[in-house]
């Protein structure tokens, strides 16, 4: 099995990384007909044409930034910040090959039998996040809310941001897409008619309390889907510092290792080389790992030039309130 691990200790770039495991993987593929290996090798090319040709980047962060210069006429008295980010190659290989660990497992605990190849491949069309941006927002202490708490206010705020995104980045060129997920619990402040297109876990808490509005749009110009989350400061500081991130890991730790234990070894080694693969990075030193721009002390102290492990930044726009700076660019 060939798996990113092999090409980390070599002192190469994040793009020779990926171009020649992208390259071994095709050659097995042929070698062994694995239709799952080429679609691997694929969503490999895929990333490195993103790194490699993003001209449409600016263009693309120039329209999402008008939704920021919208929201700072808006909403004046609110901080907020904008971040964009391409998905780091680690967490990009960790995620895909999770896909075919999930839904294997999922489709064998509800069928008896193991998936079709092209069942695989179809599912993993649904790796729509390599480029995401993340919406932020804090209402200052100071700031007088009337008969909400802060909580309230921001909530209510957040879903008008929500309510309004849709058609404001369709009218320039992005177009959003259907979710897929049936929401278990509507939340009031979400308008119908942008209902389908949100996963709304605000009103539909993960078990381990992350809480954030996603969206999926379809950049038409530079043809490519992006993601956009929204989050208040206190979703934001749970999922990066707090409960859900470390509490996150844990339980899917031990979701891994249940699927390992219904599936054996050898029953179907699509499965085999993809848990593997998941494994070898989640239990990975970072502190051994020698890529071109990325040194690592530790697991948790990590420069990371490259966007080996945290992504590559797009871009960071960030808007005071008038109770912080009375001066808005």
């Amino acid at each position: 099995m060939i798996s990113l691990n092999d090409y980390l200790y070599k002192g190469s770039t994040v793009m020779r990384i990926l171009h020649q495991y992208a390259a071994d993987l095709k050659e097995n593929a042929h070698q062994t007909h694995n239709s799952i290996d080429l679609a691997h090798c694929n969503f490999l090319i895929g990333i490195s044409e993103l790194l490699e040709h993003n001209d449409f980047l600016t263009s693309q962060s120039n329209r999402i930034k008008e939704l920021y210069k919208y929201m700072t006429v808006q909403y004046p008295y609110l901080a907020f910040t904008f971040k964009g980010r391409i998905k780091s190659l680690i967490r990009a290989e960790e995620k895909f090959n999770g896909y075919i660990v999930e839904f294997i497992y999922d489709y064998h605990e509800k069928n008896g039998t193991f998936p079709t190849e092209s069942d695989i491949k179809n599912h993993l069309q649904c790796f729509r996040d390599l480029i995401a941006y993340r919406i932020v927002i804090s209402l200052p202490k100071c700031h007088p809310i009337g008969q909400e708490t802060k909580t309230e206010s921001e909530h209510r705020i957040l879903y008008e941001i929500a309510n309004v995104l849709p058609e404001f980045l369709e009218e320039r060129g992005f177009t959003a897409e259907l979710s897929g997920l049936p929401q278990k619990i509507a939340s009031p402040l979400l308008q119908e008619s942008v209902r389908p297109y949100y996963r709304d876990y605000i009103s539909n808490v993960r078990p381990h309390g992350y809480q954030s509005l996603h969206i999926t749009l379809y950049d038409n110009f530079a043809r490519c889907y992006t993601e956009v989350q929204l989050r208040t400061k206190d979703m934001d500081d749970h999922a990066e510092i707090g409960e859900a991130n470390h509490f996150g890991y844990e339980k899917k730790q031990e979701s891994d290792r249940a699927r390992r234990a219904a599936i054996p070894v050898g029953a179907f080694p699509i499965f085999d080389d993809a848990y593997e693969r998941v494994q070898m990075l989640q239990t990975i030193d970072l502190s051994q790992v020698d890529v071109n721009m990325f040194t690592a002390i530790d697991n948790y102290r990590i420069n990371d030039g490259c966007g080996l492990f945290r992504g590559r930044q797009i871009l960071p726009f960030e808007h005071l309130s008038r109770f912080q700076n009375d001066l808005i660019d």
